[in-house]
């Protein structure tokens, strides 16, 4: 039976920076913040964005985590 153990976890906040003269759409910026801890709940890492946010020069637009981990056979 397969089975998946969590490796790496990120978490990105996306920056709104203004909006693009030419074409008027928004111009965004990613910050990642690496080896976020796996067991780390969604409220604990909204909490911690917002925190990361509030000493950023430009605006929250988005905030992502992003999960790698490792597949392989149990039984192996």
């Amino acid at each position: 039976m397969a089975v998946a153990e969590l490796t790496e976890s990120v978490l990105q906040l996306t920056l709104n920076e203004g909006t693009d003269p030419t074409s008027g759409e928004d111009v965004l910026k990613n910050k990642r913040f690496n080896n976020v801890k796996p067991e780390a709940t969604a409220e604990q890492l909204f909490q911690t964005a917002h925190a990361f946010a509030s000493v950023q020069q430009h605006n929250l637009y988005a905030i992502t985590r992003r999960d790698a981990s490792d597949i392989y056979d149990e039984e192996a």
